[in-house]
Formats: structure tokens, sequence, C-alpha cells
């Protein structure tokens, strides 16, 4: 029979869920995959609670959890990983540019631009380990006590694995990747900023869906980067693109086939920065499109056409399947 102590540890533990999610979403870069070890973690701990744990703290109980489950998993995706076809992109969190009511749990939303596309590509150089640490640590600021807690390491190792994985990934190459419409969340600052990147995203989808190679040159960095992603599985680039315009070429080329199609373009706010979702004449996810933007220019475009990664969005199109292949 559920007491009132354990209706009260529930609904405690219920309202970390957001967290643990940006966290289990930081450790995997897979909405599907956090979520799943999100409900691990609570599964496990309401069986503990039952068979009579005492839990006094279900937020460090939880997050410990959600961190060993992430590392575990992570053992498993690196061999799969290892052999992925083209670019490795992470699952898109994204949020319809009208409202937070977005496909798929409300608490997506929480992630602003903490865990961009870009800052989730540079955690993969790290190890399960090295990854767990530089989270806790670098993005949600757990002293070293809580992360040896966690991670059930010493304190003088957690440091020695920080200090490992901030070699890996210098101080600059994750401020760069962390810069985005939606830092600062809730500052004036940020208001403006992302009402800047929402224009800035809405011009530049005007200017590839109306063929215009100038303006689309104007809003890109002369070094712009743009990473597709079909696994194999879908039409993508294949290979990264490290030049305007060259990046601008592909992406009219891309953008007269959609029109082509039928396709719709719906802005949202992606991993907390600008973007939109690509619909076919029949309302299926075509592909997720992000922009990340360092100082008013568009430094980095990611564009998500695998459809494994595209599910969780909706029904998903095969009109850019490639041969024999399905959704």
């Amino acid at each position: 029979m559920e007491t009132q102590d354990d209706t009260a540890v529930v609904a405690v533990a219920a309202g970390y869920r957001p967290l643990l999610f940006s966290l289990a979403y930081g450790m995997t870069g897979s909405v599907g995959d956090a979520e799943d070890i999100v409900q691990d973690a609570f599964l496990g701990m309401t069986r503990a609670h039952n068979a009579g744990t005492a839990i006094a703290a279900p937020k460090a109980y939880l997050t410990t959890a959600v961190t060993r489950l992430g590392i575990n998993h992570l053992g498993s995706a690196r061999v799969r990983r290892e052999t992925y076809v083209g670019d490795w992109l992470p699952e898109p969190v994204v949020v319809p540019a009208d409202g937070p009511d977005g496909p798929g749990p409300a608490e997506h939303a929480e992630l602003a631009d903490t865990l961009s596309m870009a800052f989730l590509v540079l955690l993969e150089a790290l190890s399960p380990v090295e990854r767990a640490v530089f989270v806790l640590r670098e993005v949600f600021g757990h002293d070293y006590a809580d992360i040896a807690r966690i991670t059930d390491k010493s304190e003088a190792n957690c440091r020695q694995i920080f200090a490992r994985a901030r070699r890996r990934i210098p101080a600059d190459a994750e401020a760069r990747a962390r810069t985005g419409a939606g830092a600062h969340e809730g500052s004036a600052l940020s208001r403006e900023r992302r009402a800047e990147g929402a224009e800035l995203a809405r011009r530049f989808f005007t200017a590839a869906q109306g063929g215009d190679l100038d303006a689309l040159l104007g809003m890109l960095a002369p070094d712009v980067v743009f990473h597709g992603d079909g696994g194999g599985k879908a039409q993508a680039i294949s290979r990264t693109v490290r030049e305007a315009g060259q990046a601008a070429r592909m992406l009219l080329g891309g953008f007269r086939r959609i029109r082509s199609l039928g396709a719709t373009l719906r802005a949202a706010w992606i991993n907390g920065n600008p973007g939109a979702v690509l619909y076919d004449a029949e309302d299926r996810v075509l592909s997720v499109i992000e922009l990340h933007l360092v100082d008013g220019e568009i430094r980095t475009i990611h564009s998500l056409t695998n459809p494994d990664k595209l599910t969780h969005l909706g029904p998903v199109s095969d009109q850019g399947l490639l041969p024999g292949r399905t959704t």
C-alpha cells in the first residue's frame, strides 16, 4: 500500500525530470536514449524504495543513477559510432518558434542553449567517464566532491579526468560551441539575442528558398562549417563543407529539390539555436536544420536527415531516403 511518504518521494522526484533529461541528453546526444535512461533511473529508485531503502536525497540518488546508466550506454554506443556513415550529429531537441508546446516531453524546452549541437559534437571526443565528469562539472556546476560520489571515484581522480577532458576540449572551442542566440536565458541580452537570431534565420531561409546566392553569402561567415547527417540512410552532403561559397551553392541546390517536393518549412528552436523543421507534402518530417550564430553571422549549419534521429518529432518522410532504405 502506498503511504503518504511514498507519494511525497514520487512527487519530489518528478520535479527533477527536466534536469535529469538534460544530464542524460548531454551524456548521450540522443533524445530517445535520454528518455529511456531517465525512466530506468526512476524505476530503479522505485524498486529500491519499495524494497525498504531509505532515499533521503532523491535528486542525488537519481543524478547518480542517470550518470552511471549514461556511462554504461556510451560504452556500447561508441562501438556503433565507430562504423557510422558520414558525420555524426546528435538527435535534435526541437521547440516550435511560436511556443514551448512542441513535440515530445515539455522538459525538452529546458535545455536552452546549454547543450547545443556544436557542443555535443565536441563531447564526442571524450571517453564515457571523461564525458560524465566534464558534463557534471562544466554544464551542471557540480563540485568535485559531488562528482566523486556520483562516479564512485576519488576527488583527485575526478580532477585528473576533468583536466584530461579539458585538454581534449579547449576552453576557446567550448566557448564558441556554446555561444548562441539563446545564451544567458531570461536576461534582457538573451531576449535581444534571440530576437536577432530569429530574424537572421528568417532571412536565411527566405534567401535559401528564393535562390538568392548574394543574400546567403552576406549572412554566412567566410569560414562557415556545414555538417550533414544522413546516417547512410538518407540524402545528405557527403563531406563537411568549410567555405561560404560552396556551402551557399549546396544549400541552394538542396532547397531547389525541397521546392520540387512541395515541402514546407516551419521555424523552430533547435537545441536553443534558431532553425527549422522541413515537412513533405504529407506533413511528414524531412529534415531539421540548425543555425549556430556567432557575432551576427552564421558560423555553423547542422542538417539532419537521418530518419532514425527524427522519429521523436513525428512521422518521417521516405522522400529523402537512399535507394533500398526504409524509415
